[in-house]
């Protein structure tokens, strides 16, 4: 993994994202389901993690070949809960298929009760360089309302674990906003304290089938959103009073330190993507597999498709769509036929008058952070352009 001294929210690095070529590789087991997940997880399944590493390589397998990869991101569910020598061999696929780029980010989500210097140990001889922690308080209480299994001191251990094992690069996951915790500014010292290379704060939502929308539903309290601007307003402070550079609405980062998968995303690169509920975007084309881990090993293990569904994504569609995902990143995004739309329609005459977006050299960039989603509805609500004769 190179790491280099550029600023995470320099208008180069955004717009050189779009070249970057990346893979997800979703591994869902998990110990337990957290009460606000609505990701494509299993429990009690933990007996199929070697069966599933196979399906991936199977799927890897009947993958078109593409360019070397810059960029690998293991995410989940729990990736540190299955054999580091399995997730390496999906990984050899991988390399197999389409090869890598020199020194490539290798990316893992864990959980820190998983982790111990022997697994980081192995999973850098995998090949992973960069880990994610999911730590997302720092707070015994707070942990047990989140359904997480960890506590605050093995958050510290699993850091200096990955330090000692040689990881270039961690990132600690945070949430903020629960309903009845306090210890919001107590957690960002912590966390900070620790000096993560990267730092991710996400607000507790309220998804739709969850066991949280169940319980707000039944009149438990529903996260607070002047509570949580709040807590994202003291996250942004402390983030940067401890060195690191804003470059999304919820992403800090070193130095030499912005995710590349993220920042392919946001860029609208292609990406690949392997594993149940996996999206991707290729050749114009945004599709997922399944949900169901059943059907998802039956149809890798027979040399099937595992896709479930997908849409082309072209004309307004793909114009729109860019600009709603580089909106997300400090450094904005070129304007261009939508970001123009957006700035020369009546809502968006009102947000810039408030200060809320601004056209910066051909680039429009939302200057008050906590109103980006306002702009991204605008956007979305754009009528396309009349077709031309």
């Amino acid at each position: 993994m190179i790491l280099t001294d550029e600023r995470p929210d320099s208008v180069e690095l955004a717009d050189r994202a779009a070249t970057i070529r990346a893979a997800y590789v979703h591994i869902p087991f998990c110990a337990r389901l957290c009460p606000y997940c609505d990701f494509a997880v299993v429990t009690d399944r933990d007996d199929q993690t070697a069966r599933y590493c196979k399906a991936l390589k199977l799927e890897i397998e009947r993958e078109k070949e593409w360019a070397p990869l810059d960029s690998i991101y293991v995410g989940g569910g729990t990736p540190s809960r299955v054999d580091p020598q399995q997730l390496g061999l999906v990984l050899d696929a991988l390399a197999a298929k389409h090869g890598f780029s020199e020194e490539p980010e290798v990316s893992i989500e864990a959980n820190p009760e998983d982790w111990s210097l022997d697994r980081a140990i192995a999973l850098r001889q995998a090949g992973f360089n960069r880990v994610s922690f999911g730590a997302q308080s720092f707070n015994s209480s707070t942990l047990l309302r989140l359904g997480r299994r960890h506590q605050p001191d093995q958050i510290a251990g699993a850091v200096f674990a990955a330090r000692e094992a040689g990881f270039s690069s961690i990132n600690l996951d945070l949430i903020f906003g629960t309903p009845g915790d306090g210890s919001w500014g107590e957690t960002l010292v912590a966390a900070l304290s620790l000096r993560p290379d990267h730092l991710s704060c996400y607000a507790l939502t309220v998804e739709p089938g969850t066991e949280l929308f169940r319980q707000v539903a039944a009149g438990s309290p529903r996260p607070d959103p002047d509570q949580q601007a709040d807590a994202w307003e003291t996250a942004a402070a402390a983030a940067e009073s401890a060195g690191l550079v804003r470059y999304e609405v919820s992403n800090w980062a070193r130095p030499g330190h912005a995710v590349n998968y993220n920042l392919a995303v946001w860029a609208q690169a292609e990406y690949l993507a392997f594993g149940l509920g996996a999206h991707r975007f290729r050749s114009k084309v945004r599709s997922h597999n399944y949900r169901h881990l059943d059907s998802y090993l039956a149809a890798a293990e027979k040399g099937a498709s595992t896709w479930a569904g997908g849409e082309p994504i072209e004309g307004w569609t793909s114009e729109v769509e860019r600009v709603f995902l580089g909106i997300r990143r400090v450094a904005g995004v070129r304007a261009g036929p939508a970001g123009e739309a957006l700035w020369h329609s009546d809502e968006g005459q009102t947000l810039a008058k408030h200060g809320v977006i601004e056209l910066d050299g051909g680039r429009l960039v939302v200057r008050r952070t906590l109103l980006t989603d306002a702009v991204a509805r605008a956007l979305l609500a754009l009528p396309p352009p009349p077709i031309q004769n």
